[in-house]
């Protein structure tokens, strides 16, 4: 399996609103506190989408528009990351690249 590497991705993302994932530590403070139990959310997505990986990004619109949105991760993080801002930030971009909206 090849991966393809999008370099632009940060900033595809970061255009459609605040989005400040290089500061997660990748700690898993916020996946412990996750009430939904995504363990996917939102650590490895950040650092799938500051590596460029958006195929795998992309692969986890379940993941993203499920999130509550409660901020109980983002209560939690010792790194200040504003997890609920860069989840929306990212439901945006799922939208424009992939619905079209």
């Amino acid at each position: 399996m090849t991966t393809v590497l999008n370099l632009e991705l940060l900033a595809e993302v970061a255009a459609c609103g605040e989005f400040d994932a290089t500061a997660c530590m990748n700690c898993g403070v916020c996946t412990a506190t996750c009430p939904m139990g995504l363990a996917v959310l939102p650590r490895r997505l950040f650092h799938d989408t500051v590596l460029g990986l958006q195929e795998q990004v992309l692969a986890e619109q379940e993941t993203i528009f499920s999130c509550l949105l409660c901020r109980r991760c983002e209560v939690a993080c010792p790194a200040g990351v504003h997890i609920t801002q860069n989840v929306l930030t990212l439901r945006r971009y799922v939208n424009r690249h992939v619905f079209g909206i």
